[in-house]
């Protein structure tokens, strides 16, 4: 049975598409562990599990090391709970995995992972896209920093920039779809936050947020996932799931010819199919928001 975030998403259901979504991402957020991961670092505790991607680059990383190390992954929902473990322990070469089921935004956090026999705090504490489906991002950040061990740093990977697939004008309707629709993205993130059980604003830029939960030496830094026109399979594939994503409550916030166009884009039977179009790219930014753990 599929658990249901407190954003009302059933997380399990999606395994599929975030598996190819790791494997289309893979350099970057290897390159992304590798900055993040500093000499010393032993001990890393992942919170959200997507399908397991990040997972095992951090496992690989650790065990390049050669010295061991200790990767906890954290999540509500279990079938993406247990794909993480396993890709994790395929590629942890003497590392120790352990996965819990447990919730970032319940208070007992810390004790959930220590009473499934893992240690409670580490060197890296990585969440990505992850504290924005919090109630309270804020509280969470808070109950994240408690897992760092002083000396250590919480990384938080949230969105930089609306991710762009399509040409300003494809040729269909009036020029400025995918502005459209993501202005109509934005529109239902906002209601699903204001929806949300218990939801909070968070009236601050995340490094203020950061120095809020009681870390230091707040700082980011983003990183661009890049490929241009025209795109190898994989990239089509994510460019398509991209506009699959943008068609979700297009009917409620677009006019009828927008969501009729966006419709024989995402029908490979359509003679307008986007994964037929050899102009597709896909360009997005994503930020990593780092506080350090008072020592």
């Amino acid at each position: 049975m599929g658990a249901h975030s407190h954003d009302n998403i059933d997380w399990d259901a999606h395994l599929d598409r975030l598996r190819a979504a790791d494997d289309f991402i893979a350099p970057d957020i290897t390159q992304v562990i590798g900055r993040l991961l500093r000499p010393g670092d032993r001990s890393v505790i992942e919170i959200g599990a997507g399908a397991g991607g990040t997972a095992a680059i951090i496992a690989k990383t650790l065990a390049s090391r050669g010295d061991g190390g200790r990767l906890t992954v954290v999540d509500t929902a279990e079938q993406l709970l247990n794909a993480a473990g396993e890709r994790a322990t395929g590629a942890a070469g003497g590392v120790e995995i352990r996965t819990v089921r447990a919730d970032a935004a319940d208070d007992t956090l810390a004790e959930e992972i220590e009473k499934a026999g893992a240690t409670p705090q580490a060197d890296l504490v990585y969440a990505a896209f992850v504290v924005h489906h919090l109630p309270d991002q804020l509280a969470g950040l808070r109950r994240l920093a408690r897992l760092v061990k002083p000396g250590g740093r919480l990384a938080v990977v949230e969105f930089g920039l609306q991710t762009r697939v399509l040409p300003a004008d494809i040729g269909l309707g009036e020029p400025g779809l995918e502005a459209r629709l993501l202005n109509a993205s934005e529109q239902w993130f906002q209601q699903m936050r204001a929806e949300m059980d218990g939801s909070v604003r968070l009236p601050m830029g995340w490094a203020k947020a950061m120095t809020e939960a009681g870390l230091t030496e707040a700082t980011s830094f983003s990183y661009l996932i890049d490929r241009p026109a025209p795109l190898d399979d994989l990239g089509r594939a994510a460019a398509i799931r991209q506009l699959g994503m943008l068609r979700r409550d297009a009917d409620e916030r677009l006019p009828a010819a927008d969501v009729e166009i966006l419709d024989q884009l995402l029908d490979p039977g359509s003679e307008h199919y986007a994964g037929n179009r050899d102009d597709l790219h896909y360009l997005s930014a994503n930020t990593v928001h780092i506080g350090t753990k008072p020592a």
